[in-house]
């Protein structure tokens, strides 16, 4: 195995995927979804565009803001397909005035032929470390053999970080035996930014939001779960994964600290009406509540994003997905209850949308990094400052 870019890495790594419900490209359906965007002047600006440095297209937006006033966005470039699967590289670009600019693709793994990527960063507030989590599987194992056990390999998940504001990386290190049961197949980190919490007796630990899903023979069931370090990143352990539910397969989730010191997990569902489904953590993300859908929050089944601040000594929390039966309609809603409502709303972009990830840039203005098209969402991954005052 060799490696490009800043680190030589063993071979091992993965690719973020939409699974239980197909992430792939639908063709629109006639008289569904708003008008097509004007292509000449599209209400959004790619960060990453379908076809830049060789690369089919980009997938998988993570983003985070580091201590020293970096924006770091986070991708996963397709190489011969939009496919989750093949050969697939993790890559980053770095912007030093809050998104206004952007630095050129650099590469952070690259396996030949195989998959890397679903990045979940988080910034250690204390140390300035960005800590990366991210996954692994060989290029020709495809999903339905990872679940089915017949792969000749697995999903495996990694850990880097950079010390450096995302210049260089650390060799990747294995963690798979200390996050993932042996009894799940497919395994995915994020895909989007943890956090570091603040509150209470955990305070300091850094907490990732993952999915996984249980092998057919032991049932096939889907899973939201955390992992978390206490040790600044040294060490990786497993924390709370959703109970099975009879009907609701979460996954994909998004992980957000709330007034109370608590944690919000919000999850996609293939199985809940096409509304997004919660669970909570009372014990610093150690064990999670059973999920339970909210109908405010209509979702096509696609990933989606939480964000919390405290702002101005209010306790806020943001949410960011395609709200529609449909990858379109990119929506971020606020909340000052701790998501109990979503009494505020802007419509970022009615066009094709799907992925997406929140930043906080000031106490002002936060940012949205999204996957965005005029004909389909996968054109290309787009960023957005929006400005706080914005939200009615």
């Amino acid at each position: 195995m060799t490696g490009t870019s800043f680190f030589k890495l063993p071979a091992i790594l993965l690719c973020l995927v939409c699974f239980l419900t197909a992430c792939s490209e639908d063709p629109p359906s006639p008289g569904e979804g708003p008008n097509p965007p004007d292509p000449v002047n599209p209400p959004f600006s790619h960060i990453y565009a379908r076809g830049e440095k060789g690369y089919f297209c980009f997938r998988i937006p993570a983003i985070v803001k580091t201590t020293k006033g970096t924006v770091l966005a986070f991708a996963e470039g397709r190489r011969f397909d939009c496919s989750d699967e093949r050969e697939i590289d993790l890559v980053v670009k770095r912007s030093y005035d809050n998104g206004l600019t952007w630095s050129e693709l650099s590469v952070i793994w690259h396996d030949p032929g195989n998959t890397c990527g679903n990045p979940a960063p988080v910034v250690d507030q204390n140390t300035g470390t960005i800590h990366l989590l991210m996954t692994w599987n060989l290029g020709e194992d495809r999903i339905g053999a990872i679940n089915d056990g017949t792969s000749r390999d697995t999903r495996r998940a990694f850990y880097t970080n950079s010390i450096d504001d995302g210049v260089t990386w650390a060799e990747p290190r294995e963690i798979t035996s200390d996050v993932k049961k042996p009894e799940w197949g497919w395994y995915a980190t994020g895909p989007c930014h943890g956090i570091q919490l603040t509150k209470g007796e955990h305070a300091g630990r850094l907490v990732i939001p993952c999915t996984s899903i249980d092998l057919r023979r032991h049932g096939g069931r889907g899973h939201s779960h955390l992992i978390y370090s206490d040790d600044a990143g040294a060490t990786w352990k497993l924390g709370g994964v959703t109970p099975t539910h009879s009907t609701i397969n979460p996954n994909e989730s998004s992980v957000a600290e709330l007034s109370d010191g608590r944690l919000l997990v919000n999850s996609r569902s293939g199985s809940a009406n096409n509304r997004r489904v919660i669970s909570h953590s009372s014990d610093g993300g150690l064990t999670l509540s059973p999920v339970s859908p909210v109908y405010a929050l209509i979702d096509p089944v696609c990933q989606g994003s939480l964000l919390s601040a405290d702002i101005n000594g209010v306790w806020t929390l943001f949410f960011s997905n395609a709200a529609s039966l449909r990858r379109e309609n990119m929506t971020l809603r606020m909340s000052v209850n701790d998501g109990v409502t979503w009494t505020r709303t802007l419509t970022v972009y009615p066009g094709p949308s799907a992925y997406s990830d929140l930043v906080m840039l000031s106490d002002t203005q936060i940012g949205i990094f999204w996957e965005a098209g005029n004909t389909s969402p996968y054109e290309g991954i787009a960023f957005k400052i929006i400005n706080i005052a914005d939200f009615r």
